[in-house]
């Protein structure tokens, strides 16, 4: 009689002991496929976040290459359409001063330009892996004199609100010797200014935006510097021309022609590139 109870109480914890152990590996299973779920969707935001910073970054470039394309030509034009990445477009023709001046080591300077010329920016959707400080073209220079180096500074940033791309213009420098003119050593000195301030103003702005792009007009202005022989004590060998651009300081320095028998000269040009952009009603 004893024997029977026992056999039947041990049939009653085996029979009770395999639900437990289904219960344990069915609660096992789901815990590894909601962790699964969870790992395979923070992968898949990741991938579609990263796809839209890339989208945004390929649309500026694209930008950048368009306003490039129209410098120096007035009535020239393209159109581009910037893709919905879930961020907001900007555009700024009031803000953004540049600020140039030359000096020649000595306690004179001659301003040379003094006005906003422009930014367009874009408020990147997401807060997380983003190379902040990369320059996509250009680099942290404000103005530069290196021959074939870009005007463009399209750069990634921390904007007010998170990251964001922005674009803006530095101006480039180009000089050369140019022999005598009445006994003067003449420098020709010739600084370029790509000026956004004729565009349409664009506040934070989503989805996908048509642009276009024109060159609305060019102006060159010139100064002269005069240095004749017998009348100054001071012959500079450089010229510093420095630049603030967006409350960043740059300059670089431009060799003077040696002095002439009679001194010498420097003609200063200034090429201003006014580039309007405006949305594009198709």
């Amino acid at each position: 009689m004893l024997s029977r109870v026992f056999r039947r109480l041990v049939r009653s914890k085996g029979a009770l002991a395999l639900p437990v152990t289904f219960l344990i590996l069915l609660v096992s299973t789901l815990s590894i496929i909601t962790v699964t779920y969870y790992f395979a969707v923070g992968n898949i935001n990741t991938q579609s976040e990263a796809l839209k910073v890339s989208t945004a970054q390929q649309d500026f470039i694209s930008l950048d290459n368009d306003i490039l394309s129209t410098l120096g030509q007035p009535g020239s034009s393209s159109t581009i359409v910037l893709s919905d990445s879930g961020g907001n477009t900007t555009i700024q023709p009031t803000n953004n001063t540049l600020t140039i001046n030359v000096n020649d080591n000595s306690s004179s300077e001659l301003p040379i330009f003094n006005s906003p010329v422009g930014l367009v920016t874009y408020e990147l959707p997401c807060s997380g892996s983003i190379d902040t400080g990369l320059y996509l073209e250009g680099d942290s220079q404000t103005i530069t004199n290196q021959s074939g180096a870009s005007p463009s500074q399209l750069y990634i940033t921390d904007g007010l609100q998170g990251s964001e791309i922005q674009l803006q213009y530095r101006p480039t420098v180009t000089y050369a010797p140019a022999g005598l003119q009445n006994g003067q050593a003449v420098t020709d000195i010739r600084i370029y200014i790509v000026n956004l301030n004729s565009s349409a103003p664009i506040k934070p702005l989503g989805g996908e935006l048509p642009l276009q792009i024109s060159c609305t007009s060019t102006q060159l202005t010139t100064e002269i510097i005069s240095y004749e022989a017998g009348n100054i004590s001071y012959q500079p060998e450089n010229l510093a021309i420095t630049s603030q651009l967006n409350g960043v300081n740059g300059s670089v320095s431009i060799p003077i022609s040696p002095s002439g028998p009679d001194g010498s000269i420097i003609y200063i040009e200034t090429v201003i590139s006014n580039v309007s952009i405006e949305r594009w009603i198709q």
